[in-house]
């Protein structure tokens, strides 16, 4: 009987020691996500923190975390000391364009690459994905010199029309349509759909979460656009700044009241988090869904 036992309990020491593996990787993981967690976490918390210090505290050393005395003088300052309000409407206003033309043109050109066939089609795309290769800041003297012979410099129009259409949108949407069926579409021609109503009715519906991760993606850039706006806007027209420009405007070279700097930056930073808490479902989808099968 003893020479029975002894494999029995390797067998169940073997297998306890399997299911003991995957639980410890799994803590490790966890124990790993919230560190990082915390670390991105920390520079927000320091900006709140520092929102609410007088002057003098924030830039005492060592700096502190907590604020011995709570106050919002600097919000107060925000909000009444400069057109902040302003700003605000301009920033959604141009994020809303942003996210509006570049949801329709990016959906509309991902289904052409992902359904149709024309001649160049896949040379086309691969074309627009080259694109993305290149540097963000050799755009910047190109894209001034069309935006200026536009007649579009200092004005908010400079910030929303060059940005109407994204290579990433593309490839984007049109992973995304490449893992929708073939079939449900032949089910709609059998129906009788054209081709446009097609789209609309069947495939948008269907491509939701892309479309949503789309637009996140295409506010969160839009609003926080600070260097095509210092380009594109005088600094002596105020009454066209966008957040990110008005932000820049409490620093200078002698004095930076980083109170009133933080309290700014939270401000502004508040509508990204609100629209990403309430569309974050569709953001997770979006990109799996996508990135799984596509």
């Amino acid at each position: 009987m003893a020479t029975v036992a002894v494999p029995r309990r390797q067998a169940v020491a073997h297998t306890q020691g399997e299911e003991e593996g995957p639980q410890v990787a799994r803590v490790v993981a966890y124990i790993a996500l919230v560190l990082v967690a915390i670390i991105m976490f920390v520079p927000f918390l320091w900006s709140i923190t520092t929102s609410l210090k007088t002057n003098p505290e924030a830039a005492q050393f060592p700096p502190t975390l907590l604020p011995r005395v709570l106050t919002i003088d600097a919000y107060q300052r925000v909000l009444t000391g400069a057109p902040f309000f302003r700003w605000f409407a301009n920033s959604a206003l141009v994020a809303g364009l942003v996210v509006l033309f570049r949801g329709l043109f990016c959906t509309m050109a991902g289904y052409a690459f992902a359904r149709m066939k024309f001649p160049g089609r896949d040379a086309l795309f691969m074309l627009v994905l080259a694109t993305m290769m290149v540097p963000a800041t050799v755009l910047f003297v190109p894209r001034y010199i069309v935006v200026l012979n536009l007649g579009l410099v200092n004005s908010l129009n400079a910030m929303w029309v060059p940005f109407m259409v994204d290579a990433f949108g593309v490839f984007l949407m049109r992973q995304f349509f490449q893992s929708i069926p073939y079939e449900l579409e032949e089910a709609a021609r059998i129906d009788g759909a054209s081709r446009i109503r097609m789209f609309w009715q069947v495939i948008v519906p269907l491509a939701l979460p892309a479309v949503a991760t789309l637009c996140i993606v295409a506010f969160q850039g839009s609003w926080n656009n600070f260097l095509d706006a210092l380009i594109f806007i005088s600094g002596s027209n105020r009454d066209i700044f966008t957040l990110p420009l008005g932000l820049a405007q409490f620093q200078n070279f002698y004095y930076t009241d980083w109170p009133v700097v933080m309290a700014m930056a939270v401000l502004t930073t508040i509508p990204i988090a609100v629209v990403y808490l309430f569309f974050q479902r569709y953001w997770v989808e979006g990109v799996t869904h996508t990135a799984v099968k596509g």
